[in-house]
């Protein structure tokens, strides 16, 4: 598999300093005034591999989301590189990719379009970066077809492409193996181990048993007992 034209960011190499990236202290996500899931205490360091998991309707998604800013009805604490924060400031959110559960393509632009509206985001896209991108997804030739001519997998072939473009630091994946074929997998696992070796951090949720060395598991255990 070839590797992207990219260079990881600096905060993803901090491990002298031993600062974690990120840390929850007593961190609790409230829907309709009543907590999700009990207190959070964990902190997060450069290479590390995360899987949130729980039972449906423990806040999975509605935790991920609360990190990227999404989701603002939470107690607690959150810190970013030591500092306490509520809302993320620009140098985390330029360290950060989202990926959630729907692909987030735009369906009336093409393939190609899709990366290069996010390269308008996140920077500029280097020649053939975009093509190099797509056609690790196993879109290739794909880069001219609009995307409400695709599959659901195609589609999420397309979100997943933002990974071997983007320089941020931190990972944030819902469900990212969803609507995808077995290489498609093979390859994501690929990728996601080989940005943690690099230093990169990667949380994720999945239903999905992970071929991944080192992943740690953080549970979201209900605050209440979940209806059968």
């Amino acid at each position: 598999m070839a590797t992207c034209n990219t260079q990881p960011h600096p905060v993803a190499r901090q491990p002298e300093t031993r600062v974690p990236i990120l840390e929850f202290k007593n961190f609790i996500c409230e829907r309709d005034g009543q907590a999700l899931f009990r207190p959070l205490n964990f902190s997060l360091s450069p290479g590390d591999l995360v899987q949130i998991s729980g039972p449906n309707g423990a806040g999975k998604t509605t935790f991920l989301r609360a990190v990227c800013g999404l989701f603002d009805d939470w107690s607690g604490e959150l810190f970013w590189q030591g500092q306490a924060t509520r809302t993320p400031g620009y140098e985390m959110c330029s360290n950060l990719l989202y990926l959630g559960h729907q692909p987030g393509v735009k369906k009336s632009l093409t393939a190609a379009e899709n990366l290069h509206w996010f390269f308008g985001s996140h920077g500029r896209a280097f020649p053939g970066q975009v093509s190099e991108a797509l056609a690790q997804v196993g879109l290739s030739g794909y880069e001219d077809v609009f995307c409400h001519q695709m599959s659901a997998g195609q589609m999420r072939r397309v979100a997943l492409a933002r990974l071997y473009v983007s320089s941020a630091a931190i990972w944030i994946l819902d469900e990212p193996f969803t609507a995808i074929d077995r290489a498609g997998v093979r390859n994501l696992e690929t990728l996601i181990q080989r940005h943690t070796s690099k230093g990169g951090l990667v949380i994720l949720t999945t239903h999905q048993p992970l071929a991944l060395d080192g992943v740690r598991l953080v549970e979201l255990t209900p605050q209440t007992e979940m209806p059968e």
